[in-house]
């Protein structure tokens, strides 16, 4: 038998994840980068071994996108981002969270909790990345294996075609009868 059970975080236990959270930050403060990945890939795989919820399951795939953003050569994701998401990455470092993990159903809530948060502040960063990895994929497909080469700087300025050409769509589909704009210079 299995039970659903919803619940709503007020803006004080929010503030208290956060604490929490900058206080994990802190205390692993001293650890590098490949640490934070190591300890984030740890928790991963402990997820993935447990008989764990479909939530929790969810934002761990959240998780996997985040240590993919800071892997991703092609992505090349900025000094500033960078720097965000590892400090995100670097709770899961701290031995001691919330809700032990070795405690069944509950012990990985904390850091779903957590996952959720972060994935709120970094919504736009991790959009960005997953329609990079869209289009990557889209142009292995097209082009083949050199594709999986592409960066960043392509995905930029394919984007700036394609806003540029919609936006040539547009102008013509507003001409109306005449093919011109009454606001039209040439």
């Amino acid at each position: 038998m299995s039970m659903e059970i919803t619940f709503e975080l007020s803006n004080e236990d929010l503030d208290y994840f956060k604490k929490v959270m900058l206080d994990a930050r802190q205390k692993t403060g001293d650890l590098d980068e490949d640490a934070v990945i190591a300890n984030a890939r740890k928790l991963l795989a402990e997820v993935w071994q447990s008989d764990t919820s479909d939530f929790i399951r969810e934002r761990m795939n959240r998780m996997e996108t985040l240590i993919g953003m800071v892997i991703d050569s092609g992505w090349g994701l900025e000094k500033d981002d960078r720097t965000r998401v590892l400090e995100a990455l670097a709770y899961f470092s701290e031995p001691e969270d919330l809700i032990p993990d070795d405690i069944p159903g509950l012990g990985f809530l904390d850091d779903a909790i957590m996952i959720e948060m972060v994935s709120r502040e970094l919504k736009h960063e991790i959009q960005a990345y997953q329609d990079f990895c869209v289009f990557r994929a889209a142009e292995s497909n097209r082009l083949g294996q050199e594709a999986l080469e592409m960066e960043r700087s392509d995905w930029l300025e394919e984007r700036r075609k394609q806003l540029h050409s919609r936006m040539r769509s547009r102008r013509s589909r507003g001409k109306g009868g005449s093919g011109k704009s009454p606001f039209s210079l040439f």
